[in-house]
């Protein structure tokens, strides 16, 4: 489920609680979290709902100045469905606070190590992580299709490559390419300026 930056804008500041969709079935389930710009947004509830029983609070809840205006505003997506999604902001995206904690213990060190090396033994490319890590240490901002190129990597693969690194906190995405986090500098110094 996709919310606009003015929503999640809303949502962490407790004045929006809800969004109202058209589907032909939900695509959202309660308890479902979800990790966006803001952080993690959690989705309280799924009701479908009649759209003449949607109140004015209702669409202020939701971020509208009026009913009318929520109800143009669902008439843009056609058919279906009306569903009303509970949203609570719940904190901060656990990655990006580890991305930001440049301190590496020698368990994390070592819980880093065994998990790259198993991304390492299980590509078929043979092993990559430290040699990406130092890749965009080196050329940061640089778009994706160009690293990938330098590589001679499909642009995809090279992308999900790059993800993986970013789910374990060691990398950041940039408007245009990559960079390594505050904790992807400090476990790269870690490994040293050696081959992977």
């Amino acid at each position: 489920m996709l919310l606009s930056r003015w929503v999640l804008d809303g949502v962490v500041a407790g004045e929006i609680t809800c969004a109202f969709r058209r589907w032909a079935s939900p695509h959202a389930r309660s308890g479902t979290r979800m990790r966006t710009q803001v952080g993690v947004v959690v989705v309280t509830e799924v009701t479908e709902v009649q759209p003449q029983d949607i109140t004015e609070d209702q669409a202020a809840a939701a971020g509208y100045r009026s009913r009318s205006g929520l109800l143009s505003s669902l008439d843009k997506y056609g058919s279906g469905s009306v569903w009303r999604v509970g949203l609570r902001h719940v904190g901060e995206d656990p990655r990006e606070v580890l991305r930001q904690r440049p301190e590496l213990d020698a368990e994390e060190r070592a819980d880093l190590d065994r998990r790259l090396a198993r991304m390492d033994a299980s590509s078929r490319h043979g092993p990559w992580t430290r040699h990406l890590l130092r890749l965009i240490r080196d050329r940061p901002g640089v778009r994706a299709a160009e690293l990938a190129e330098s590589q001679n990597r499909p642009v995809a693969r090279f992308k999900s490559d790059v993800w993986k690194l970013k789910e374990l906190g060691l990398t950041e995405s940039l408007r245009v390419g990559y960079r390594l986090s505050p904790r992807g500098e400090a476990y790269l110094a870690h490994c040293g300026s050696g081959a992977s």
